[in-house]
């Protein structure tokens, strides 16, 4: 058995060269790492049979012993007459070939080690020298069993090199997309300045830099900066969905559910909407449910809203028992449901979504949106809670938030429809409709602190990330008239 060792920097280089060295059809036995660089044993396909060990009652097990005669032969006597010192006579050289003698110190070693005649003869008759030799046993099954392990051992390595190839291919690309990105504005801003004036204020509102990229690639040419500004006011409201009045609300009726993460305020906002219900159709056609077992005193907050309002508060600990629930309650024309609040990373989000929405009834879901939040943590919670879809959304905390841009910004991409603005803590005074006129203007009016002010050297590095803006499918349904 002839194994071989190739070493390379990747796989296919070693792989290469074992099929130069041994061919195609080379036997891989084994394929690994070894410091830095891969490393193949391989054996050639006609040394595969080598492999397996002989049979234990073979030939090739258990060898006959042979002997070499010629190495103990003795030197024919000289056909000369030592002692008469002249030559030897014709029937003297015959009668030395037909009866040779060994010498003196050969005899004895030589006595001892050649076979008798008739075991040389059986040893070497023609018909042992013509009978065939059993074949030595070859067990195919481990032999298939190393190839398949071989052949995988290559398929995954060439897998990973491929994932770690296209990995350095898509970090490659963006990259390059970035630096065009960065060179593409830079040309924007030296001849178009008014943009820039435009993004600082879009950036320092809150909005994202790809939504801010977007509008302002989309922006008429020869604007001035103060035009430029109405203009993207006008698309940012355009581009907000909210509830007209609240009849469509209040008076249709149905079950409403408030979900979000903890500490967002569902139970305030809640109890607003509730004492909205009460004064708009009374107390008898309003129901609370709470599912906030899990939080200490989570639902006592609720039933002392409810024991204000003279509204009954049920507690409900899973699915079967809000079916139940609103069963009993089918007969009330408006249902609220304060919802345990959980981190939009937790895995009983899609349990929770799971429970309202086969409830048995039909369950809309208004997401409380923290104003407070960056706009990569209100994009995913929006992904956590959309489930099936969301009926509408709630803005709270405004007035905690030093900048609204940022949930305006994922309430347009999200393409959701703000029902309500929530700015305090009052009940119900802090609970307002959406405007969205006022909430564009809000969003501007409001300033950062100088040490977070864009310059104009800023603003190369943050629209490098947007080179796939136009791509992005948020986008796309962004209407500009």
């Amino acid at each position: 058995m002839n194994v071989k060792k190739f070493t390379a920097a990747t796989s296919r280089e070693a792989l290469r060269k074992v099929r130069d060295a041994l061919g195609p059809d080379a036997v891989i036995l084994s394929n690994r790492p070894v410091d830095g660089v891969v490393e193949i044993l391989a054996l050639d396909n006609d040394d595969v049979a080598s492999l397996a060990a002989p049979a234990p009652d073979s030939a090739m097990a258990q060898p006959q012993p042979r002997l070499d005669l010629n190495a103990f032969e003795p030197e024919a006597p000289a056909f000369v007459n030592r002692r008469a010192a002249a030559p030897a006579t014709p029937e003297q050289i015959y009668a030395s070939r037909r009866a040779p003698q060994p010498e003196p110190e050969f005899a004895a070693a030589f006595a001892g080690r050649r076979p008798a005649p008739e075991a040389y003869e059986a040893e070497h008759s023609y018909a042992n020298r013509r009978a065939p030799q059993p074949e030595p046993a070859f067990d195919m099954a481990a032999m298939t069993a190393m190839m398949s392990a071989a052949i995988a051992q290559a398929k995954e390595s060439a897998v990973q090199e491929m994932s770690g190839m296209m990995g350095e291919l898509r970090a490659m690309r963006g990259m390059m997309e970035s630096q065009l990105a960065e060179l593409s504005w830079g040309g924007t801003q030296a001849r178009e300045p008014q943009k820039a004036v435009v993004l600082r204020e879009m950036l320092a509102a809150g909005f994202s830099a790809s939504l801010s990229r977007y509008l302002i690639d989309k922006m008429p040419a020869n604007k001035d900066a103060a035009e430029a500004m109405r203009w993207i006011k006008t698309v940012l409201a355009r581009n907000l969905t909210t509830m007209a009045d609240e009849d469509t609300l209040l008076d249709k009726g149905g079950v409403f559910a408030l979900v979000g993460p903890t500490g967002v305020g569902k139970t305030t906002t809640t109890a607003k909407l509730a004492a909205r219900c009460v004064m708009r159709h009374g107390p008898e056609k309003l129901a609370l449910i709470t599912t906030d077992a899990y939080r200490i005193g989570g639902h006592e907050q609720l039933r002392i809203y409810g024991k204000i309002l003279g509204v009954m508060v049920h507690s409900v600990k899973d699915e079967a028992d809000l079916r139940i629930a609103l069963k009993e309650l089918k007969n009330k024309h408006t249902v609220l449901i304060d919802t345990i609040g959980m981190s939009q990373r937790d895995q009983m989000v899609t349990e929770q979504v799971a429970m309202l929405t086969g409830a048995g009834a039909d369950v809309k879901r208004l997401l409380c949106l923290n104003a407070t939040s960056t706009n990569e943590t209100l994009a995913e919670v929006v992904r956590a809670y959309q489930g099936s879809g969301l009926h509408g959304c709630i803005m709270t905390k405004m007035d905690e938030a030093a900048s609204i841009g940022n949930v305006l910004d994922v309430i347009i991409r999200q393409k959701l429809n703000l029902h309500y603005i929530s700015n305090g803590q009052r009940v119900p005074e802090d609970l307002h409709l959406a405007d969205r006129a006022l909430l564009v203007d809000r969003a501007f009016r409001s300033r950062r602190d100088a040490a977070n002010a864009f310059e104009d050297a800023d603003l190369p590095l943050m629209m490098a990330g947007t080179g796939n803006v136009h791509k992005d499918e948020s986008l796309r349904e962004v209407r500009f008239v």
